[in-house]
């Protein structure tokens, strides 16, 4: 068993009697639906009875789907005889992005050998709901393997879950053998898929176990360095805001920050108007702050309108982030948001990690932000 980061959509009874671990809840640390969680993968030898709430083919939710991406539609009826490893992510998920290596090696691997890899895309924000930005992600993610496209929840539902990232590993049966929730245990399911394929009739399965090169957002996290919680900046989520008078819900306001932010506080400045999920700039000049402790700091980004793009600068304790910049801006802190996707604004060095106030100035209005989640 390991520490993991994971994101949790409202927590709901599953009706599962599956073999899992015992999950505690998120700790509140100032982000509602993150929190740090010890998971374990049940290996497939190990599992006891189930109940007939969990021998259900949940495979059947894929007739849900809304489009598929590298692939014709899949059914379950087209997937009898075979492993299959459903995955759930979304793609502004931190989490999902640093598993996405691993299952994309495992789908490579092991598919001469009779897995199946599905990638179930379900948003969590609106805009994850866009189809040409789901294409996006999975080009730029070099995602090869099926992705089902769940903007319904039709496959979420289906499978009764909670979680992004989650595994489920279904046997040739059709019926869920194990399950995984959160990043990392990579190992453990490896050796579980290789199980699953003996069990099931392939031959020469290799034992070994796939080394992935992550780089930028994906490169795995410094959990032990991590300090500060995924924080929502839509009032819907958010906490731990100090601009001076609060939050106006879905109203133009000015916010100023007149007091030091105390460690994983964060706040506005400048004109704004917060709404659910996002807060949105009016007028150019305006600045988020976070006073984090992590190794890498992301924020989730967009531009209001397509082809808009907004430029901003990046400053650590007030000053260019210098060698601590993101793989999202350079040395100076410049860059550019462009598309509805996370960046990456900061890298501190691995045997250097440290409390420090981060700043985001946008140039010219028009930017949505959305959360910050760290690594």
């Amino acid at each position: 068993m390991q520490s993991a980061f994971a994101r949790y959509s409202d927590p709901r009874s599953t009706g599962s009697d599956l073999p899992k671990l015992s999950v505690p809840k998120p700790d509140s640390g100032g982000g509602r639906l993150a929190g740090r969680i010890l998971y374990s993968v049940g290996l497939a030898v190990a599992l006891c009875a189930v109940s007939p709430t969990a021998r259900a083919k949940p495979l059947d939710s894929l007739s849900g789907a809304t489009s598929w991406i590298n692939t014709p539609p899949l059914s379950a009826e087209a997937l009898k005889g075979k492993v299959v490893l459903v995955d759930f992510w979304t793609y502004s998920c931190i989490n999902c992005l640093r598993e996405l290596p691993y299952v994309e090696a495992w789908a490579a691997k092991y598919k001469p050998y009779g897995l199946v890899v599905i990638g179930v895309h379900a948003p969590e924000f609106a805009f994850e709901k866009n189809l040409d930005n789901i294409r996006k992600a999975v080009a730029r993610f070099h995602i090869t393997f099926p992705v089902a496209v769940d903007n319904n929840r039709a496959i979420w539902n289906g499978f009764n879950n909670e979680y992004w990232p989650a595994a489920y590993f279904v046997g040739s049966d059709g019926k869920i053998q194990a399950h995984h929730f959160g990043e990392g245990d990579y190992a453990q399911s490896e050796h579980l898929i290789q199980t699953m394929l003996h069990e099931n009739g392939a031959t020469g399965v290799p034992d070994t176990l796939v080394q992935p090169r992550a780089r930028g957002e994906q490169s795995e996290a410094d959990l032990s360095a991590v300090g500060s919680p995924e924080t929502y900046i839509g009032y819907e989520r958010a906490n731990h805001f100090i601009s001076t008078g609060g939050a106006v819900q879905d109203s133009a306001s000015d916010y100023v920050v007149d007091t030091p932010p105390a460690l994983n506080e964060w706040g506005l400045t400048g004109n704004w108007t917060i709404g659910p999920e996002s807060a949105r700039l009016n007028r150019s000049g305006g600045s988020i702050l976070f006073h984090f402790h992590a190794r890498d700091l992301h924020l989730v980004l967009g531009p209001s309108k397509p082809d808009m793009p907004i430029k901003f600068r990046v400053t650590v304790d007030g000053h260019a982030p210098g060698a601590m910049h993101g793989s999202d801006c350079d040395s100076d802190g410049l860059g550019t948001v462009t598309s509805q996707r996370l960046y990456q604004l900061v890298r501190q060095p691995d045997d250097g990690v440290a409390d420090h106030v981060f700043r985001i100035e946008f140039l010219s209005p028009g930017v949505d932000a959305f959360s910050f989640t760290f690594g």
